[in-house]
């Protein structure tokens, strides 16, 4: 799944047009001209230089690979500064797509096919320029058995990358998916001499680990050690620097990840100086341990900065290939031990909204009851749907009075007997005398976090007699499993989309829920959701791509495969006063990518939002 989010972060947008443009939309026009200088969000004067240093941007804790797009081993952070793609989008808009390595597009007029011609200027790292036969090779190894099962299914609607002449590239699609354009110019591109070897031989893609990429990007590796470390530093023949896209962007002269062991360390670690920017994802940390005495003399800042990005699903993933999670009033009852209220209000300081939609925060969230767009997807498969389905999506439960958590746990107590298990000799038992046992997994880097959340969960669940334990792993290992799909529950955060489109095969695909590393952790084959990703894939309109969603969102949630957890519509971001951010603010945007991306060292300027 990391490799799928890098290439996520690549993909943008599609038109119908049978002319070469600059620039494409998904439905409509791009918001910038063809002679636009850059964009709106960026400060072209922003000044060049300095080392960025940042912590783990997630819950890795070591790495041991510089391919992220295989499933073999951990990939180090940061490895999107040196990749890019044929096209870039912009983070004001929510699907678009600007020439980057390609200068102009033609999508064909049955759109079968898209092909893009190479910017003349565009050369790797090391010297060579970029070719049709480097894009094709990207393609092929993406979609090769080598690849991480996740790109094999992104890219599988590709049908293959054909080599027009050394500067034009054609891709051919299996059918007239609005979105396969987007995934053929959202593509990470690398050079097909990646992994071969002085004396020719070439290494298996998928066992390349430490040898460096050949990118074309605007950064380049510098130096590592022992996979806790790493540092990216500004390439000087940087070919695109001057393009509109990277006007005032990519400001550091140095990038380095250093990765620590779990967020205690990591967040002393901020405290204490060792690096420059901290994005906060944990309440009580923002408003109990953000603080200190560099904070009190001004040296370090708290902001929270508004963000528009759908806010994708966190919750407790539950795993259907276990027999004891297949009956979905099991799966709701798990949902009703949950008691958000009391968490949000003694461990969040009521800083967080409960996640009810697959979509939250977005036009692509469910409801009311279903339109005729969506029934017209829903109907056929009524004898299959919970008959719910067919009415608004669930509501999530609630202990605010005059609701309770003793009210939910009577409810799921029910559910549960209707489902075969009753409380008997001490434990919630089936009609065999097994006990209910669950494992709820983590990874050791997360563990002090979460202790108090699950301690209230499992607490609930231990009155309706369900025995829960907790197994702690170091992230290595907590990946290898998630991989093997090798646990009961999990926490997981599932990546935002704007535009959902292939990657929801991946999360919710019959095929993908049988491939070891795929994005299917829930284990979901749904000959309805089959369809209606297929219905979703190829939709022609914005009316047809939101029918699909709606009606997406609303088989989810009253599949209860998930235990919704809660969100934020702001960005928490503490940082050093000696770094500055463009006055504008983009409007969908990850705050990691955007520091990275647009802020610089120097005087910051006053807030303008």
């Amino acid at each position: 799944m990391p490799g799928l989010a890098l290439v996520l972060a690549f993909v943008f947008a599609t038109m119908p047009s049978a002319h070469a443009v600059y620039a494409i939309a998904q439905y409509g026009e791009p918001k910038y001209p063809q002679d636009f200088k850059h964009f709106d969000y960026v400060n072209p004067d922003a000044p060049k230089g300095g080392t960025l240093v940042l912590a783990n941007p997630d819950r890795l804790t070591s790495f041991d690979k510089f391919n992220p797009f295989t499933m073999r081993g951990n990939s180090a952070p940061g490895l999107g500064m040196i990749f890019e793609s044929l096209t870039t989008g912009s983070m004001d808009e929510v699907a678009s797509a600007y020439g980057l390595l390609a200068d102009d597009i033609r999508i064909a007029p049955d759109r079968l096919s898209v092909t893009f011609h190479l910017n003349p200027r565009a050369h790797f790292s090391n010297g060579d320029p970029v070719t049709a036969t480097d894009v094709k090779f990207s393609l092929d190894m993406l979609k090769s058995r080598q690849a991480a099962p996740s790109m094999q299914a992104y890219f599988n609607e590709i049908v293959r990358a054909v080599v027009v002449d050394p500067a034009t590239i054609r891709f051919e699609f299996h059918s007239n998916n609005r979105e396969l354009p987007l995934i053929a110019g959202g593509m990470p591109v690398f050079s097909h001499k990646w992994g071969l070897r002085a004396d020719g031989t070439r290494i298996a893609f998928d066992q390349i680990a430490f040898e460096e990429p050949i990118g074309s990007g605007p950064y380049v590796i510098e130096r590592y050690s022992n996979g806790r470390t790493i540092t990216y530093k500004r390439d000087p023949n940087y070919w695109g620097k001057d393009l509109p896209v990277r006007v005032g962007t990519n400001n550091f002269e140095r990038i380095v990840y250093k990765l620590y062991s779990d967020d205690v360390a990591r967040l002393e670690a901020f405290k204490a100086g060792e690096y420059d920017a901290l994005v906060e994802y944990v309440a009580r940390n923002w408003v109990r341990r953000d603080v200190g005495k560099r904070f009190d003399s001004g040296e370090l800042i708290k902001r929270e900065f508004p963000q528009h990005n759908g806010t994708g699903m966190q919750g407790y993933v539950i795993n259907l290939r276990k027999p004891m999670f297949q009956d979905v009033r099991v799966r709701e009852a798990l949902d009703l031990a949950l008691d958000f209220q009391w968490l949000n209000r003694m461990l969040f300081y009521s800083q967080y909204k409960r996640i009810d939609s697959w979509f939250v925060n977005t036009d692509l969230q469910a409801k009311g009851l279903p339109t005729p767009g969506e029934l017209e997807l829903l109907e056929p498969w009524r004898k299959q749907l919970d008959p719910a389905v067919f009415g608004p999506p669930p509501v999530q439960p609630s202990t605010k009075p005059p609701g309770s958590l003793r009210a939910n746990l009577l409810k799921a107590r029910a559910l549960l007997a209707d489902a075969g298990w009753t409380y008997r000799d001490g434990a919630l038992r089936n009609a065999q005398g097994q006990p209910f046992v669950l494992e709820v997994l983590d990874d050791t880097s997360a563990a002090a976090q979460w202790a108090p959340i699950l301690a209230q969960y499992t607490q609930a669940l231990a009155r309706l007699g369900i025995q829960v334990s907790y197994r702690s792993v170091d992230f290595a290992l907590y990946q290898k499993r998630l991989d093997a799909f090798d646990f009961d529950i999990t926490t997981i955060k599932f990546p935002d989309v704007q535009v959902p489109g292939a990657e929801q095969l991946d999360r919710f695909g019959s095929k993908a829920a049988d491939e070891p590393g795929s994005g299917n952790l829930i284990g979901l084959k749904s000959p309805a959701v089959d369809a209606i990703l297929k219905a979703l894939m190829l939709a022609q309109s914005r009316e047809q791509l939101l029918d699909a969603t709606h009606a997406l969102d609303r088989v989810l949630m009253h599949g209860y495969y998930v235990v919704p957890q809660w969100y934020s519509a702001t960005h928490r971001v503490a940082y050093k006063n000696t770094l500055a951010y463009p006055a504008k603010l983009p409007l969908y945007y990850g705050a990691v990518d955007w520091i990275i991306s647009t802020w610089w060292f120097g005087r910051e300027p006053a807030p303008q939002h």
